[in-house]
Formats: structure tokens, C-alpha cells, sequence
């Protein structure tokens, strides 16, 4: 499970992970946001209506879910992971930190839980002005948050600073071979 401040290179580093052919499948995880850029329903996200996200959480169809931001929910489905589960595959979370916490909590010898962490705040902001997807006001309230979950790194099983995109990629992928052989 990979959790993180928003712009520290979470995405990018799940997806090396993926590309590596390891034994990992992704999780999909749902929200309430509309798609960004290239994403895709199914794909990338599961894209809810806020009113169809709480009728989920009315329903006890997630393993865990925040409202991240007001009114953007993010969750995992319980049904997305049994169904993997089943398979017996490894699963990889990409998920915010609050969300990784609880699902480190419910299954803490199945999860290995990585806190990627930027160099700086100030580093976090130039990248999330670089990627150009939020307005002033969402970028002071991200950045905000990012202060706060980096206070929670200590927290995660491991912590991979995000300094050098490609140690960062070794680094993990390190990691994750490590714990799978050991599972």
C-alpha cells in the first residue's frame, strides 16, 4: 500500500512498480472527483456521484473512504478487494494517508505500507504549480494537508523520500520484492 501528500510522486511510483511484473494488481479505487487529463473510468478510478459515493458508504461497500477534500470522497470497495483476494493476488493500494492507515490497521501482517514523502513543502508545491490541475485556492488547501500527513509518516512500515525519481523507483521496487517474498 502506497500513500502520500498529493504531487509527491505517489502515481508515478505505483506505476513503476506495476511495470515491473511483479506479482501486483492494482486497485482501483473509487471517488467523487471528476477525471483528470487522460483518466479513466474503470481504469484509473471508479468516478461517483457524490449522492451514488455516500449511498456506498450508506451501504458498507467500503473497506475505508475519506472525504479528502469537501465533498471529494475517495474509497476502496470491499468488492473490488475480495474479488482479487479470491484470485489470491497481491494487491497494490495507491491511497491517500489517512486511507492507507486504516487499511495498514485492518490487516497489519498482509500490508506493507510506504509513505512517500517529498524532499520539502516547498518542493511539494513547485510540483503541484507544475502540474497545473488545481487553482490557488485548492493548492493552499493541499498543501495544507500535506503538512499534516507528513506528520504521519512515521506511522508506515517504510518511508521512501522522494528526492531522486529514480532511487525512489529502486528503492520501492526493493521493498515490495522483499515483503512479497516473504508473504
Amino acid at each position: 500500500m502506497v500513500s502520500a501528500p498529493s504531487g509527491s510522486g505517489k502515481s508515478t511510483l505505483v506505476q513503476a512498480l506495476l511495470d515491473q511484473n511483479l506479482p501486483l494488481v492494482f486497485s482501483i479505487s473509487a471517488t467523487s472527483r471528476l477525471p483528470r487529463g487522460k483518466e479513466q473510468e474503470g481504469v484509473d478510478y471508479y468516478f461517483l456521484s457524490s449522492e451514488a459515493f455516500k449511498k456506498k458508504i450508506e451501504e458498507d461497500a467500503f473497506m475505508e473512504y475519506e472525504e479528502v477534500y469537501p465533498g471529494k470522497f475517495y474509497g476502496t470497495l470491499r468488492s473490488e478487494i475480495e474479488g482479487q483476494w479470491s484470485k489470491g493476488q497481491n494487491i497494490i493500494f495507491d491511497v491517500d494517508v489517512v486511507g492507507g492507515l486504516k487499511i495498514k490497521s485492518q490487516y497489519p501482517n498482509q500490508t506493507l505500507a510506504i509513505f512517500v514523502q517529498a524532499p520539502s513543502l516547498k518542493i511539494l508545491e513547485q510540483r503541484l504549480r507544475a502540474r497545473g490541475t488545481e487553482n490557488e485556492d485548492l493548492l493552499k488547501e493541499r498543501l495544507a494537508k500535506a503538512k499534516t500527513e507528513m506528520e504521519s509518516a512515521e506511522a508506515f512500515d517504510v518511508v521512501v523520500v522522494n528526492d531522486d525519481l529514480e532511487r525512489a523507483k529502486k528503492e520501492m521496487i526493493q521493498r515490495v520484492i522483499a515483503f512479497t517474498d516473504q508473504a
